[in-house]
């Protein structure tokens, strides 16, 4: 009987894992495709909330793509590359500061009409991504950074549609500059939680391997 549950609960966590990857594959191909859209996009409407998000797709296909590498391996191989994910959504954040604090001093006007079109595009391709996520949210630190990636894209695209209706509104760059700096934040936020995540996996299973 403990061999037939053990049984169908690894063929339960196969089919899951299955199901994972084929999602990481679909979000890693779509967000590849959209940092590519965004980035001519964002140049061409000196859009520093564009060219942010545009930045944001280049890390998240990158740890899509670290999540593949590592699926099947070992909790703590999972959680160190968790780590890496974690560090590299810090140092977005970081760069996406110093980036829109430029766009700030040079007073920046960016072509509302284009980054409400990109947005609007990139929030349909992110929504898509984070609908599919949503089920392995609450899964080891791996599942959880691409859900809390996808999440913070969604979030930030909304951002986005906003800035490009207050830069239409007011004629002034000031809402292109606080969406980049709230897409900031979220990198941040989100490095946070998933280094805090992966930090107490390793810390359990050194625990483990202690006793």
């Amino acid at each position: 009987m403990g061999m037939g549950c053990c049984h169908d609960g690894c063929q339960s966590r196969t089919a899951a894992s299955s199901r994972f990857r084929r999602v990481l594959w679909v979000a890693l191909i779509v967000n590849a495709g959209m940092f590519a859209v965004e980035t001519v996009a964002g140049m061409a409407a000196r859009s520093s909330a564009l060219q942010a998000d545009a930045l944001d797709f280049l890390g998240d296909a990158a740890n899509y793509g670290v999540s593949l590498f590592v699926l099947g391996m070992s909790l703590r191989h999972r959680a160190r590359a968790s780590v890496l994910k974690g560090a590299t959504m810090g140092a977005f954040g970081l760069w996406v500061s110093v980036n829109t604090m430029l766009h700030l001093i040079n007073g920046t006007v960016p072509e509302a009409e284009m980054m409400g079109v990109v947005g609007t595009v990139a929030l349909m391709a992110n929504g898509a991504v984070a609908v599919m996520l949503y089920a392995f949210r609450e899964g080891d630190s791996t599942m959880r950074s691409v859900w809390i990636c996808s999440r913070n894209d969604a979030i930030g695209n909304i951002a986005v549609l906003a800035a490009a209706s207050g830069v239409f509104a007011t004629g002034s760059g000031w809402p292109d500059f606080t969406v980049a700096g709230i897409v900031a934040a979220l990198a941040l936020s989100g490095a946070f939680q998933v280094l805090r995540h992966a930090r107490s996996e390793l810390r359990g299973k050194d625990r483990a391997h202690a006793l």
